[in-house]
């Protein structure tokens, strides 16, 4: 295997799809870094010169998981139309701060900008946005040095922006790790600008915001598929262990 091959993580290859698991940190949109530092430019490295690549989804930078890859005109225009059918599934697994108390709800909250925030990418529930609702299932609740906190599956039955993220902070959860949504956009604008420090990595306690897309499915030829990647060993152990990174010790981002 060259080295190419070796910067993507494939879950799946045919000659007509591709599925890769994103890892935390990594854009999926092409930049001016050349292309290591973007999920688009890994892949077409993967697949070699002249091909084509349609990212069917995408993933936040900071989320992981399972993201699909049409390597035709004609794949890309079928799974499209199956996005819009909302007949592609897609679930995630989440840390949140705090024990959520119910086993299972959903959340059915309309999203759209928060117009009072710094930060110009932040969304918010409000009553005038668009329909959004996100089913909620507890895993696990645990605590740590850190705190208490919950481990989550869900599903997100739209797919608005920053869906997930805005909904779990209006239940009062939001994800550990959050930047925008976990209570002071402030930290966000302090890692555009290169001054994270470590006051505020403390609070943020992880490195990336806990969200893995694991499981997706799709209709494919007259059947259904289904892919599954399992989270990062850093979200792993945060969850098994308590353990967490320490702040002077989290990547350049």
């Amino acid at each position: 295997m060259d080295d190419a091959a070796r910067v993507v993580n494939v879950v799946h290859e045919d000659d007509e799809l591709l599925v890769v698991a994103k890892p935390a940190g990594l854009v999926c949109h092409p930049s001016k870094d050349g292309p290591l530092s973007s999920l688009v430019g890994r892949v077409r490295l993967h697949l070699g010169e002249g091909a084509r690549a349609h990212l069917v989804n995408r993933l936040d930078r900071e989320t992981s998981g399972l993201v699909l890859v049409a390597k035709s005109e004609w794949a890309a225009r079928t799974l499209g139309k199956a996005m819009q059918a909302r007949s592609i599934e897609k679930r995630y697994v989440a840390i949140v701060h705090g024990h959520v108390e119910r086993d299972r709800l959903t959340i059915d909250a309309p999203l759209g900008r928060d117009d009072e925030s710094p930060v110009g990418i932040q969304d918010k529930v409000r009553a005038d946005g668009a329909a959004a609702v996100t089913e909620v299932e507890i895993e696990r609740r645990f605590a740590s040095r850190h705190g208490a906190f919950t481990l989550l599956r869900l599903r997100p039955l739209t797919g608005r922006k920053h869906q997930i993220r805005v909904h779990l902070a209006h239940l009062g959860h939001p994800l550990v790790g959050d930047k925008i949504y976990g209570g002071d956009p402030h930290h966000y604008l302090a890692l555009v600008r290169g001054e994270l420090g470590l006051e505020r990595r403390r609070a943020l306690i992880l490195p990336n915001h806990a969200l893995h897309a694991g499981e997706l499915t799709i209709p494919w030829r007259g059947e259904e598929r289904r892919f599954t990647t399992p989270p990062e060993p850093g979200f792993m152990a945060f969850v098994e262990r308590g353990e967490a990174p320490e702040p002077a010790d989290w990547p350049i981002t």
